[in-house]
């Protein structure tokens, strides 16, 4: 576990997760010093927003519609769909610190100009979102927490989906991503009980992907171990 540094008037939270892991190559370094802090929405953390003055998403995105991809882990699919929908502005949240110098390569690499990266929970960026701001969002292999005593800390659970749920748009797309049976078991309890709608009206809509699906590393190495893939779609009522 990890506490987070709040500044006074934040509220105290519980992070699980890493925030650092191997040291940086000195490329990644270089996009961390070069690029994060023009691709990063202002005003989200505690300490330069106190008032947690919601951010100016027209200002952002030039009035886009906004997508939101919860923890994008190394970028693949973030920045895909930033390739693929270039009509939308993609807001991405990770605060594994490797996991955005990756990202931050890809973007170079594929010139996408619709897209800001928050190094950092979601949390903080539900606090300063909007109401009914956000058209589509992502949950793609998050972390399973397979101990059942620590099911408490995924996603899927009233803390984060709350929130989620007073962001998105009436009638927009929710995705999660996950190859553990019990991940989707939970979602399938809990999405719903929070103002989101199962779409799913048989079993190729489960099984197969997304059209404008691309596998990432996390299925890939679910998939070389025998794990199956599931794709949930739910729409915000």
């Amino acid at each position: 576990m990890v506490q987070n540094d709040s500044p006074s008037g934040a509220p105290w939270r519980n992070f699980y997760g890493r925030r650092h892991g191997k040291t940086l190559r000195p490329s990644q370094q270089t996009y961390l010093e070069e690029d994060l802090t023009a691709l990063s929405p202002g005003a989200v953390g505690w300490d330069v927003n106190p008032d947690r003055v919601p951010l100016d998403l027209d200002a952002l995105f030039g009035g886009r519609d906004t997508w939101l991809e919860i923890g994008f882990g190394g970028g693949e699919h973030m920045v895909h769909q930033a390739a693929t929908h270039r009509d939308v502005g993609i807001i991405g949240c990770e605060p594994y610190i490797n996991g955005v110098a990756m990202l931050l390569g890809k973007i170079r690499a594929a010139q996408a100009d619709n897209v800001a990266v928050h190094p950092g929970d979601a949390r903080d960026m539900f606090d300063v979102l909007p109401e009914a701001s956000i058209s589509r969002a992502f949950l793609l292999y998050p972390d399973p927490w397979p101990k059942k005593r620590h099911h408490r800390r995924r996603f899927v659970t009233p803390e984060h989906l709350a929130p989620l749920a007073r962001v998105l748009k009436p009638g927009a797309q929710f995705r999660v991503a996950t190859d553990i049976p019990d991940y989707v078991r939970q979602t399938l309890e809990e999405v719903p009980r929070h103002g989101f709608e199962w779409t799913a009206e048989g079993p190729t809509d489960w099984r197969d992907p997304w059209d404008d699906w691309i596998s990432t590393r996390y299925e890939n190495k679910a998939l070389r171990e025998g794990r199956v893939p599931h794709y949930l779609t739910f729409l915000r009522r």
